[in-house]
């Protein structure tokens, strides 16, 4: 094989690595947070096995009808749950066909425009992740969207419990008043309670669409609330009053740490962009990564180096507040 697309192949294979592990060192945080809130209520070890809930044999039975690519995805990540939680109007399967022809499309531009089939590679990694990254802005605008609406949520449930509304009915209220994508998660909650669903379950499967901490406390309030009574109007607007605080905070911490994400930003394209220059200008010069085994190694330790210094500054400028 030729020793460019073995460079190629490295580095993907590198950054796919470090993102995995990312990814799933992530997904284990957010799991033990969330076993631990459920602990707390109580809920820890329920399980639902209510065979009268309508909902829930719909899901069973969805689930036993897998594709192949829902086979061949690891279990810690879910697609399915993925483009629920993006809103996304298209199948898996049909988004990977997209990301198999656009990766095509991409490898064959890429050889038209360079000249060479050795940039073909690069051509069809950065088209094929063109529709998974749109998923994922796409996923990430729903749920900052979704975050920044829940505390007028929280409020307007609270007004309607001092007018004498029940909590379902307090939900209902926020699903007609409010706009997506918080109206659509309320009022699913209330039409899955009333198709026999309990309220804390349905609420329990909202946080399973929403990845949102703030409403997992939400939800654990009102769980603790429905065991032990109390005043659920005057908890939920503190938890609206410091959510809002919390924004103003992250915004704060936002303006301050522009400068070094504007400096990740041009320090990580800055590589990339001086390559595609000098390939253009003068490409013998740049012809030494790829056809001297020094070469070779020299820009898999670049590209390594880029894809760690790329974490490093995200870990510096990402302060959770």
């Amino acid at each position: 094989m030729d020793p460019l697309v073995l460079a190629i192949l490295g580095f993907v294979i590198v950054a796919g690595a470090i993102g995995l592990v990312a990814f799933v060192l992530r997904d284990n945080e957010q799991t033990r947070a969330a076993e631990r809130l459920d602990q707390l209520v109580g809920r820890g070890s329920r399980s639902r096995e209510s065979s009268t809930d309508i909902l829930l044999r719909q899901a069973l039975a969805d689930s036993d009808k897998k594709n192949l690519l829902d086979t061949l995805t690891p279990k810690f990540l879910n697609l399915t749950k993925l483009f629920e939680q993006a809103d996304a109007n298209i199948k898996p399967s049909a988004l990977f066909g997209i990301s198999m022809g656009l990766g095509l499309a991409g490898a064959a531009l890429s050889s038209l425009i360079a000249g060479s089939i050795y940039v073909a590679p690069v051509g069809a990694v950065v088209f094929s992740a063109i529709p998974w990254l749109w998923l994922y802005w796409k996923r990430k605008s729903r749920l900052k969207t979704f975050a920044a609406q829940l505390p007028d949520a929280m409020e307007l449930v609270a007004r309607a419990l001092r007018a004498g509304h029940s909590l379902a009915a307090g939900l209902h209220v926020v699903s007609e008043e409010m706009p997506p994508p918080i109206a659509t998660e309320f009022g699913r909650v209330y039409e899955e309670q009333n198709l026999g669903i309990t309220l804390e379950d349905a609420m329990k499967n909202m946080c399973d669409r929403v990845p949102n901490l703030d409403l997992r406390f939400f939800v654990t309030a009102v769980c603790i609330q429905r065991q032990t009574g109390g005043d659920l109007a005057e908890i939920l607007d503190k938890i609206g009053y410091v959510i809002r605080e919390r924004f103003k905070i992250l915004g704060h911490v936002k303006a301050l740490t522009a400068e070094g994400r504007l400096s990740g930003i041009v320090l990580i394209a800055m590589p990339f962009g001086l390559f595609a220059l000098m390939l253009q200008m003068k490409p013998d010069y740049v012809a030494t990564l790829w056809s001297d085994p020094d070469g070779i190694k020299m820009a898999v330790f670049a590209l390594v180096m880029q894809v760690l210094g790329a974490i490093c500054i995200k870990k510096i400028v990402d302060i959770k507040v």
